[in-house]
């Protein structure tokens, strides 16, 4: 079960509009094909009801409805009328998994919220509404109080309950504990089925998920990129190497469209994914070592189960100080160059140099560096700058005028934006759209400012652009942010020229 569109959301900073909701939630069933997800908390807000509103009514045309929860409270019919009003079929119950929130947070004896709890369950029978049950503090409640947990089960577990899940609501739990309790409630309780449910203050989530699978713990919560507050929730990535490569067990998940899915939610979620995440970041399919991309041309020698084409990616050889002849020969490959021994030795030399002054070397830097080193003709620049001009002022768009030379004719444009890049790219692509020249569309935007750096410090622009159907990045490097744009983009420019 996902949860990015309820616990996922409540990650600090971030707050998903209507529409972004309602694409995540047919991304999420559609696209990855996960079992059931969580996308709202009753009685939040208008534009909470909205949303979970526009998510079932889609879900009811295409038959998603019964794989849809939302979390609602022991508060008699209110939370349920909300969800009955929104077209929601199940709830997620949220009770008291410990005695200390039973006691000091709603003030009642275990008796009295076990009463309230069936009085709801009695309601959502009446209106058709199927119940799981949250736990809260079911971890403290285990380590504490484990006879209020088993009152609570054993007073719950004949009634019309789908699921009781089993939060680690604060991330206490380290690996063993969660063996022991999620083993010893599967031993008192086989009849029922559980969720699993972590978060991740200590980094023990995936641990944790693990430890409770092993235990028979059948449902797992998740969420996209490990959205989630505080230290975030389990990542779905995290788990689905789990549960496929160590416990070889089988599902839905369609782990193709993993990696698309998850830069979808970055997107909307302003949260970037680490380069290192597992399966999701972007440098975790990249060797850097020349010793390993010597193993990997000799028989893949450097592979795990992991296989990046899984999961819709592709391996690649990072360029740098640590880099070898193996892994500028593997980025070659890819663009089609071929260089002899004497050649491959000068380029091998100038990318570890330009690592150790900490530059960042990309496989499309290639061509330029062994142009420049080579004085070859290896890639020519038909498109150059002659000059520009920018603008800003309070209050008015941002002007840039153009003249850029094309195949050795010069052309010109001047165009008004939304900041000084926008308006030059305006003006760039009118030059290109007059010439019915195609042109790439900028998927990604980073820019890069050395911590406790000065007003005059290098700034690198880091661009990502997509052309037909290739993904490639370009940079730029300048004391101006603009102007670091400016060189990414012309670096751009000259790349898709060598493309067929």
């Amino acid at each position: 079960m996902d949860t990015t569109l309820r616990d996922g959301e409540q990650t600090s900073g971030v707050s998903f509009t209507e529409t972004e909701k309602l694409n995540i939630a047919k991304l999420l069933l559609e696209d990855l094909k996960v079992d059931r997800i969580e996308v709202a908390s009753a009685r939040v807000s208008d534009g909470e009801f909205k949303g979970a509103s526009n998510i079932f009514e889609w879900a009811a045309e295409h038959g998603f409805l019964e794989r849809i929860e939302v979390l609602g409270f022991v508060d008699g019919n209110q939370s349920l009328n909300w969800i009955k009003s929104a077209g929601g079929k199940v709830i997620n119950l949220l009770t008291k998994g410990s005695l200390k929130h039973c006691q000091l947070q709603l003030r009642k004896t275990p008796e009295q919220h076990i009463a309230d709890i069936k009085g709801v369950l009695d309601i959502a029978d009446s209106m058709g509404i199927r119940a799981n049950i949250y736990f809260e503090d079911w971890s403290n409640g285990m380590r504490n109080s484990p006879e209020y947990i088993y009152q609570m089960l054993d007073s719950l577990k004949d009634t019309h309950i789908d699921r009781f899940m089993l939060p680690d609501t604060l991330g206490i739990l380290n690996h063993e504990e969660t063996y022991t309790f999620c083993f010893d409630i599967k031993q008192r309780y086989p009849n029922q089925n559980f969720d699993f449910h972590a978060h991740n203050d200590y980094d023990l989530a995936t641990a944790n998920v693990f430890s409770a699978i092993k235990a028979g713990i059948t449902g797992i919560h998740t969420t996209l990129n490990g959205l989630g507050e505080r230290a975030g929730n389990v990542p779905l990535s995290s788990v689905i190497g789990i549960v496929k490569d160590h416990f070889k067990y089988d599902m839905n998940v369609d782990e193709t469209k993993l990696y698309k899915v998850s830069k979808f939610i970055e997107s909307f979620s302003g949260i970037r994914i680490p380069a290192n995440k597992p399966l999701i970041g972007e440098n975790v399919f990249t060797q850097t070592s020349g010793i390993h991309a010597d193993g990997d041309q000799k028989d893949n020698l450097y592979f795990n189960d992991l296989l990046p084409e899984r999961f819709g990616r592709k391996r690649q050889y990072a360029l740098g100080k640590m880099s070898g002849k193996a892994s500028i020969m593997k980025n070659l490959e890819d663009l089609g160059i071929e260089l002899d021994k004497e050649e491959m030795k000068k380029i091998t030399e100038k990318v570890i140099e330009l690592g150790d002054k900490k530059e960042t070397v990309t496989k499309d830097d290639l061509p330029y560096i062994i142009s420049d080193v080579l004085k070859s003709e290896k890639i020519v620049e038909k498109i150059k700058i002659v000059n520009y001009s920018l603008s800003v002022a309070e209050g008015l768009r941002s002007m840039a005028t153009l003249r850029i030379e094309i195949n050795d004719k010069i052309y010109q444009e001047t165009a008004s934006g939304d900041g000084q890049y926008d308006a030059f790219m305006i003006a760039l692509w009118r030059i290109y759209d007059r010439l019915e020249k195609a042109h790439p569309i900028l998927k990604d935007y980073i820019v890069t400012i050395p911590p406790g750096g000065k007003t005059d410090a290098l700034v690198e622009c880091a661009i990502t652009w997509e052309f037909k159907g290739k993904t490639f990045n370009t940079r730029g490097l300048d004391s101006d942010q603009t102007i670091a744009a400016i060189k990414g983009t012309i670096r751009m420019l000259n790349i898709i020229e060598t493309f067929k």
